[in-house]
């Protein structure tokens, strides 16, 4: 599958088994790889992901289901847990972070932009959370990115003695799709797209 397959490919996918169509070295250095090609303002290299497999990958989820079962209503619990037990089954999960240390130093060295480090923070992370998807889609893995922070935040710090400046943005569980995703609408391309040349003609 290359690149422009993937993107076309890549959906949603919740209901996952815990199987691997590759190594678990070759998840490692897709990960890395996505690391260390996504860009950032000033390269300034403030992601930070962690990668659960296995019973760390167990863990997580079962803490999340401990922390948020007395925050959902009782009727609705059941249905949850059932959501939060699809992303257990998997076979992994990538969590992705923002290190506020590496933020507080750039808005030190240049605080003419200070007030910008947080956003370009975020365009890059979610630069780097595409990335990653479209790499796990292009080896065979489905997934779906979750936002269960910052409920989770402390326990995942506690959990694996992360730093304190590591700031969870998001959660990737990944694995073989064992259902097919929810159908996918899409807005008339004309409504999203428009390219200038100069000539009228050109418009779309």
């Amino acid at each position: 599958m290359n690149l422009s397959d993937a993107i076309c490919k890549r959906r949603t996918y919740y209901h996952l088994s815990d199987e691997t169509p590759v190594a678990p070295d070759r998840i490692k250095d897709l990960i890395e790889m996505a690391l260390r090609h996504t860009p950032s303002a000033f390269n300034m290299q403030s992601a930070r992901i962690l990668l659960a497999t296995g019973p760390s990958h167990q863990r997580l989820w079962a803490e999340v289901q401990r922390v948020m079962e007395p925050l959902v209503a009782k009727k609705q619990w059941p249905e949850t847990q059932a959501k939060l037990a699809s992303f257990q089954a998997a076979y992994g999960t990538v969590l992705f972070f923002e290190d506020d240390s590496t933020l507080t130093r750039m808005r030190r060295e240049y605080p003419l932009y200070a007030d910008n480090f947080d956003t370009w923070a975020e365009q890059a992370n979610g630069m780097l959370q595409s990335n990653v998807w479209m790499l796990l889609e292009e080896v065979g893995f489905g997934a779906s990115l979750q936002h269960y922070n910052p409920l989770i935040d402390e326990s995942v710090q506690k959990m694996w003695g992360l730093p304190h400046s590591w700031r969870l943005i998001a959660q990737m569980p990944f694995g073989i799709p064992v259902e097919p995703p929810d159908e996918k609408s899409f807005l008339p391309i004309k409504e999203r797209l428009r390219i200038e040349t100069g000539n009228n003609s050109d418009k779309i």
